[in-house]
């Protein structure tokens, strides 16, 4: 891979490189009125917490439901922060108000003015931004997986009901229809009963053993760091500007679980929601071992099992029942029997919660203070079963968890890996 070279931009080359790219900006529909046109004062303000890639696609994705006013961003690194300033400056021209940017999430979480937050930080930073948040009275729109472990998963679900907040998991893949048709046959018997279930989802996290780099101008990186002990900087952990690959923290165990949660987190909550198991999980998770298990195995107390494994598509989930299968992905959904994939479910049929805009769907439950499709114990569960599959993959070892409980059984190892330590002052 050519190494991408961090540049430093003083403030005269920002702006005149950003000038230029903003020329292609495409003007969102809502600034132009018209039918569903919703005024600035009336619409839901929000503030985002890390201005990073991730955070551009939901600015889209929110400006687009014309519900929203985004007053505020924050971010450690200037040139991210500014960049994201352009871009909702652009896209909401219709306003009075322009964008604020902050080094400190705190000071973006002060504002009186802004009712909800969107946090796209890295995952280790989740628990402390949510609650913090929580506790500042604002509702939440949080990336997955939920939380980097489940006892800060457990903590978030514990924040938002304490301060009764909303919270909408960015599991976005469950207001996608080919995602509810999966959910859906399955809960019904069209496939007959569940036999075995493969998610197929790249691997656990690894150390961090990236070299060594100098520290570009305008990072913060002890606040990068956050909740963390030190860690040396590398470009590839926080990429610059343009966005021309994901931030490779995702990677490491300090930071994110692997892509058994970056992936994981889309498609383990899919097995969750198919299965009705949105405030449970597996009771037993057994690594590899080479001999009568070849794949991490998960097995449910129902007598369900799921592996994680490659069965040649990427990114993936197989059902298979006593009656037939499904293979669904992003945009493809393949059945057997074929005639699955289209059938429609019948009115007084099982249907799961309806939702076709994952966005709009947390702004309707902000005003009725009504439950969105992907709440924060349901994110918690799912982001717990990648967490569990992580420590077996670490352990090496079957272990047997209490979902109800939400600990190991008689396994003092294992549970010290539901937690970790958190520096001062973000400790929770």
């Amino acid at each position: 891979m050519k190494k991408i070279k961090e540049e430093s931009l003083t403030r005269r080359n920002f702006l005149t490189r950003t000038a230029a790219l903003s020329t292609f900006f495409i003007v969102p529909r809502s600034v132009l009125g018209g039918k569903g046109y919703t005024p600035p004062s009336d619409r839901v303000t929000l503030g985002f917490i890390g201005n990073g890639r991730q955070s551009h696609d939901l600015l889209d994705f929110f400006v687009d439901t014309k519900e929203v006013q985004i007053l505020a961003g924050s971010d450690v690194y200037e040139v991210k922060r500014n960049y994201f300033k352009l871009r909702v400056d652009v896209a909401q021209s219709d306003s009075k108000k322009g964008c604020d940017v902050y080094n400190d999430f705190r000071e973006l979480l002060n504002r009186k003015d802004i009712d909800a937050v969107v946090i796209a930080s890295p995952d280790y930073w989740h628990a402390v931004h949510t609650l913090r948040a929580a506790e500042a009275g604002k509702d939440i729109y949080g990336e997955k997986p939920l939380a980097h472990t489940i006892d800060e998963g457990r903590a978030m679900v514990t924040a938002v009901s304490k301060y009764k907040r909303i919270f909408q998991t960015g599991s976005m893949q469950r207001s996608w229809p080919e995602f509810r048709q999966t959910a859906e046959l399955v809960r019904n018997g069209y496939i007959g009963d569940i036999k075995t279930i493969k998610v197929s989802v790249g691997g656990p996290p690894v150390d961090y053993d990236l070299p060594k780099e100098k520290l570009p101008e305008g990072l913060d990186w002890d606040l990068w760091l956050g909740p963390n002990s030190y860690y040396h900087y590398n470009s590839q952990l926080a990429p610059t500007l343009p966005f021309k690959i994901w931030g490779k923290w995702r990677n490491y165990k300090p930071f994110g679980g692997g892509e058994m949660a970056d992936w994981g987190a889309h498609m383990f909550d899919i097995v969750q929601w198919a299965l009705d198991m949105d405030r449970s999980g597996p009771t037993n998770i057994i690594p590899p071992n080479g001999k009568e298990y070849p794949f991490l195995t998960y097995r449910y107390a129902n007598g369900i099992t799921m592996t994680h494994e490659d069965f040649g598509k990427w990114n993936a989930i197989r059902f298979v029942g006593t009656k037939g299968q499904i293979d669904v992905q992003r945009n493809k959904l393949e059945t057997s029997p074929a005639t699955l994939a289209d059938y429609k479910i019948g009115p007084n049929e099982k249907h799961v919660y309806y939702s076709d805009n994952h966005y709009k769907d947390w702004l309707n439950g902000i005003r009725k203070r009504t439950q969105p499709i992907c709440d924060v114990e349901t994110g918690h569960r799912s982001g717990s079963v990648c967490s569990l599959g992580n420590i077996a993959y670490e352990l090496k070892r079957p272990l047997e968890w209490d979902p109800i409980k939400e600990k190991f059984i008689n396994d003092i190892e294992a549970d010290k890996l539901i937690g970790r330590e958190m520096r001062k002052p973000w400790t929770l």
